[in-house]
C-alpha cells in the first residue's frame, strides 16, 4: 500500500515549490479518503510517486491565464464566422459568472446544473461555479424532465444554466419540485417573460456591485481536497450516482494524465480540438475544458447537430491538432470513408484499397517490430491516404483518441489503414477519466495502453490465465458517491483501491488488456463463465450489416444472441429508421437479396440474409472454446438500438439490463421454442 503523507510531509516533498500560496491554501483538514457529504474534505492520495503541488482550479487557471493570456482560447461561429477570445478574456469572463452565481444566492457547496450542447457559455458558467464556491454539474441535453430534475434536486441545485427554450421546458415541468432553486439563466434562442429566468447578457451584468476582494475571499477559502464538481453516471443499473471530484482529482488529472497523450504545453506549440461530445461526461470535460485551460489549448465549439452529420464540416473548417470520440463516433466516420469509396470507379477503388492495405501491413510490421516504414507506405500516404484524411478533416490532426467505451478492432484496423493511430483510453468518472492510456510511447493492440505515471493499479481474485479485476489508485481517485455510502463502500475497499468492476490482464510490458465485466460477465446454466464482449465483438467483425449484438444466456442452458441491422438515422432526431445503411444493402446484394429496409428481411424472413448471418455466426462458432461458448440461437431486431430509444447511454454504451427488460418476450420465445423442440 503506498504511504499516505501529512501536509507537512507534501510541502517536504514539492521543496522549493512549496510557495506561501500553497502553505496558505493546501488541504483542508480531513479524516477519511472518502466522504458522502459535499461539504466535507478527503485525504488525498499523495505518495512518495506522485508528489506534485495540489492546486485549486482557481489557481490552475490563474496560473495558465498569465502564461497564455493574449492567445486564443475558445472559438464560436456565429453568423457564419468564427469569433474567438483570449486566455485573458475567458478568465474575465469566468470571473463575472461567479460574480453574477454570487449575487443570484448561490451557498457554498451547493450545484450550478448546465444542461444544453457545448459553448463558450457552457464553459464560464462551468468555471464561474466553481470559482463562486459551488458545485458545476452538467445535465445530459437528451435527459428527460424527471431525469433533469433527479439531477438537480441531489446536487442541490441553485441555478441551472440551461441552452434554450426546448432545455427550459424540461426545467420548468419540474421546478416546483426543486425547492433549493433560485434562478435559471438561458444562454441561447428567445426568452420568456417568467419570474427568475435571466438572459446570458443580463446575466453577466447581475454581480457588477459584487466586489474583486468579496469574490477572491470566497477563492482563496478553496482547498484543493475539497468538492467541485458533480459527474453523474448514466445509470444503466438504478439510479445515476453523483461522483463527487475534488479540485485535486481535475487538477492533477488535467495536468499529468494529458501528458501520456503527448499534449504540448502552449508555449512550445498550441494545440487545437474540436468540442462536441457531451461535457456532462467525464472524457469530454477533462479533454476539453480542464486540460484546454492546463496546456492553453484553442477549443472550438462545434455546432449542436455536430453528431447529426455537421461534426465533419467543423473538423475540415478547423483542422485540429488532436481529437477524441467515442467509439460510435469511428464508426461513423469509418463508415463515410467506406461508402465514398464504394462511389469511386473501378481504378480509384483498387488504388485506394492499395494504399490502404500498404499502410494497415506497415504499420502492424513497426509495431512487431520497431521497424522504419518502408518507400512505398509513404507513396501510399500521399497519393492517397492524405486525401482520405482531409475529407475527414484531420490533415493536420497528430494525436487521435478513442475513450467511453470499448473500441472494436474492425475500426482501429481501418484507421491504422489511413495511417491513424487511435490512442485508447480506459478508465472511468470514478477516477477523474483515464487511468490507463495508449499514446506515442506506449501503443500496443489490442491493449489499451499503460498505467498514467503517478497513477497505481493491481489485481483483484486473479484466476489460473492471470485475469483479474481491475483496481485503481491515485490523485485521481474521486472523493465519494454523494449521498451514497452504501455505493461508496461497494466501490472503495478498506485500504481505499477504487474497483472497477472491469476484468482484465497485464502482460510483461505493463500494457493492460480488458477482458469483460464482472456484472456483464455470463454465467450459464451449466456454471461456465462467458464474457460476452469478444463474441459480440467477433459476430460485429464477421458480419458487415450487424451493427448492435448482444449475448444472452446468464443462468439458462445455453447461449442466444440479439441483433440489430445497420439502417441509416433521421438526421433531425438521430431515431434509426427503416432504411438499410449502404454497407448493409450492399452485404444483401452479395448475397442475391434485393432488401432496403429492416422489415424486408424481418417481415419475410429472408431467406439469402437469414442463411448468410448464420454462416457468420457459425464460422465465430467454430473457434470457440468450448461448446458453452456457442451461440444456439438468435433473433433480428426490429429496430437498432439508439440513445433516444434507451438501449444506448449517452456515450454509446450498451445498457443490457435496459435491453434485457424492453425485449424480455422476445428472449423468451428463443428460450421456449428450444425447449419445445
Amino acid at each position: 500500500m503506498a504511504q499516505l503523507l501529512t501536509s507537512s510531509e507534501v510541502l517536504t516533498a514539492v521543496g522549493e515549490k512549496a510557495t506561501e500560496e500553497f502553505a496558505s491554501t493546501c488541504l483542508a483538514p480531513a479524516q477519511s479518503l472518502w466522504t458522502t457529504d459535499a461539504r466535507k474534505s478527503v485525504k488525498l492520495r499523495i505518495d512518495e510517486g506522485c508528489p506534485e503541488e495540489p492546486v485549486t482550479v482557481h489557481q490552475m487557471f490563474k496560473a495558465s491565464a498569465e502564461k497564455y493570456g493574449n492567445l486564443h482560447a475558445l472559438a464560436s461561429k456565429k453568423n457564419n464566422k468564427w469569433e474567438k477570445i483570449t486566455f485573458s478574456e475567458y478568465y474575465q469572463f469566468c470571473r463575472k459568472a461567479a460574480k453574477s452565481f454570487i449575487k443570484l444566492g448561490l451557498e457554498r457547496f451547493h450545484g450550478v446544473a448546465i444542461l444544453g450542447f457545448n459553448s463558450a457559455e457552457w464553459f464560464f458558467s462551468a468555471v464561474g461555479a466553481i470559482l463562486a464556491g459551488g458545485i458545476m454539474t452538467g445535465i445530459y441535453a437528451t435527459n428527460s424532465p424527471e431525469a433533469c430534475h433527479y439531477v438537480a434536486s441531489d446536487s442541490k441545485a441553485n441555478i441551472i444554466v440551461v441552452e434554450n427554450q426546448k432545455q427550459l421546458d424540461k426545467i420548468l415541468q419540474v421546478r416546483d419540485r426543486l425547492p433549493h432553486l433560485k434562478a435559471i439563466v438561458q444562454y441561447s434562442g428567445q426568452l420568456q417573460q417568467i419570474s427568475n429566468l435571466h438572459s446570458w447578457e443580463e446575466f453577466l451584468e447581475l454581480g457588477q456591485d459584487i466586489s474583486d476582494k468579496h469574490l477572491d475571499d470566497i477563492i482563496s477559502s478553496q482547498k484543493a481536497n475539497q468538492c467541485c464538481v458533480l459527474i453523474y453516471t448514466s445509470g444503466t443499473t438504478g439510479m445515476p450516482k453523483g461522483v463527487m471530484l475534488s479540485h485535486d482529482n481535475i487538477t492533477w488529472t488535467a495536468k499529468c494524465a494529458s501528458r501520456v497523450g503527448d499534449m504540448h504545453p502552449a508555449d512550445t506549440k498550441q494545440e487545437s480540438l474540436v468540442s462536441y461530445l457531451p461535457l456532462s461526461h467525464i472524457a469530454a470535460q477533462i479533454y476539453d475544458l480542464w486540460t484546454g485551460i492546463q496546456w492553453g489549448e484553442l477549443v472550438y465549439f462545434a455546432q449542436p447537430d455536430a453528431l447529426k452529420g455537421s461534426l465533419v464540416t467543423t473538423l475540415r473548417e478547423v483542422c485540429p491538432t488532436s481529437h477524441m470520440g467515442v467509439p460510435r463516433v469511428w464508426e461513423k466516420m469509418m463508415e463515410k470513408i467506406k461508402l465514398g469509396i464504394s462511389q469511386c470507379g473501378y481504378v480509384k477503388r483498387k488504388l485506394v484499397s492499395w494504399a490502404m492495405s500498404v499502410s494497415l501491413e506497415a504499420s502492424q510490421r513497426c509495431m512487431l517490430k520497431d521497424d522504419e516504414k518502408p518507400f512505398l507506405f509513404f507513396l501510399a500516404d500521399i497519393l492517397v491516404l492524405q486525401k482520405l484524411r482531409a475529407e475527414l478533416g484531420l490533415s493536420y490532426c497528430e494525436k487521435f483518441f478513442s475513450g467511453a467505451a470499448p473500441i472494436g478492432s474492425e475500426t482501429v484496423q481501418f484507421f491504422l489503414s489511413l495511417n491513424i493511430r487511435l490512442y485508447e483510453a480506459y478508465g472511468m468518472s470514478e477516477c477523474t477519466g483515464p487511468h490507463f492510456m495508449s499514446g506515442p510511447n506506449a501503443y500496443k493492440l489490442p491493449s489499451c495502453g499503460k498505467v498514467v505515471p503517478g497513477c497505481q493499479y493491481k489485481l483483484a481474485n486473479v484466476d489460473s490465465e492471470g485475469i483479474g479485476e481491475i483496481c485503481f489508485w491515485g490523485r485521481n481517485i474521486f472523493m465519494g458517491f454523494l449521498n451514497m455510502e452504501d455505493k461508496t463502500r461497494e466501490a472503495l475497499d478498506e485500504d481505499g483501491w477504487l474497483h472497477s468492476g472491469d476484468l482484465g490482464k497485464i502482460d510483461e510490458e505493463g500494457f493492460l488488456y480488458i477482458t469483460g465485466r464482472i456484472k456483464e460477465l455470463i454465467i450459464t446454466a451449466g456454471g461456465e463463465n462467458v464474457a460476452p464482449v469478444p463474441i459480440e465483438e467477433a459476430i460485429k467483425k464477421e458480419l458487415p450489416i450487424i451493427s448492435n449484438a448482444m449475448l444472452i444466456g446468464d443462468k439458462r442452458k445455453f447461449l442466444s444472441m440479439l441483433l440489430t441491422l445497420k439502417c441509416c438515422s433521421n438526421a433531425e432526431t438521430m431515431e434509426p429508421t427503416e432504411e438499410l445503411s449502404m454497407e448493409a444493402v450492399e452485404f444483401c446484394r452479395q448475397q442475391g437479396s434485393q432488401a432496403c429496409k429492416v422489415s424486408d428481411i424481418t417481415g419475410r424472413r429472408d431467406k439469402e440474409v437469414y442463411d448468410a448471418i448464420q454462416e457468420g455466426i457459425d464460422r465465430v462458432n467454430s473457434v470457440a472454446i468450448s461448446n458453452a461458448q456457442r451461440i444456439q440461437k438468435w433473433a433480428i431486431l426490429g429496430k437498432d438500438f439508439s440513445v433516444s430509444g434507451g438501449e444506448l447511454g449517452p456515450t454509446m454504451k450498451l445498457r443490457r439490463p435496459v435491453v434485457l427488460k424492453m425485449y424480455h418476450e422476445i428472449i423468451e420465445s428463443l428460450y421456449k421454442e428450444a425447449s419445445c423442440s
